[in-house]
């Protein structure tokens, strides 16, 4: 078997490191960067480092955005009453694509996962306390695995507790395959998991 080019092999680890990518799908990949067009494979790169550069969180909810706040939070149509906590910027894109959900978001930047380090105080649990003025219902829209539903639990009973009054918390009921995240779900799904969702007691 002849050996890849050690520039070749290198890009193929590189590309290897990318979710979704398996050895096989990163050695294709690589292969055919490394035969287009040298302009071709500039464009791609600058994009890449454009996007990186050029892309943040947004400070108020933690959304992917090119400008402060991001465009979600600065639109008066949605409903400032109602808040969705996920774990991570990429969720709020996977229920935006559901098209059920019209309020606006909160990133938590991760589950509580004592056995990974992961204590309350590593996640942006106290901006979100600080964003309960005028909020109706929060919507905790975590994966169904243990540590999202540790989370969940313990974000149920800090809100829901005495100053928190009015505010319900609710939970993203069937539909979501047990062990797993919003990024396996497809749009009816979560469509579903929305409109069915639960009050946490």
């Amino acid at each position: 078997m002849i050996a890849l080019p050690e520039p070749v092999a290198a890009l193929v680890g590189a590309l290897g490191q990318l979710p979704g990518i398996g050895p096989r799908s990163a050695e294709r990949l690589a292969l055919h960067l490394v035969q287009s067009e040298s302009g071709q494979v500039q464009q791609l790169a600058e994009a890449l480092l454009t996007a990186r550069d050029r892309i943040q969180l947004c400070e108020t909810c933690g959304a992917l955005t090119e400008h402060q706040p991001c465009a979600l939070c600065t639109d008066d149509r949605r409903d400032a009453a109602t808040l969705c906590v996920v774990e991570t910027a990429v969720d709020i894109i996977n229920v935006e694509k559901s098209g059920a959900f019209k309020g606006r978001y909160h990133v938590l930047g991760g589950k509580i996962s004592p056995l990974n380090g992961v204590d309350p105080e590593d996640l942006r649990i106290a901006e979100l306390e600080g964003r309960l003025t005028g909020i109706n219902e929060i919507i905790l829209a975590l994966g169904t695995d243990v540590e999202g539903d540790a989370t969940s639990n313990y974000l149920a009973q800090r809100f829901t507790g005495k100053g928190n009054q009015g505010v319900t918390v609710t939970r993203l009921a069937h539909g979501l395959p047990a062990g797993s995240g919003l990024e396996y779900a497809d749009d009816l799904t979560l469509t579903r998991a929305l409109e069915g969702r639960r009050e946490l007691q």
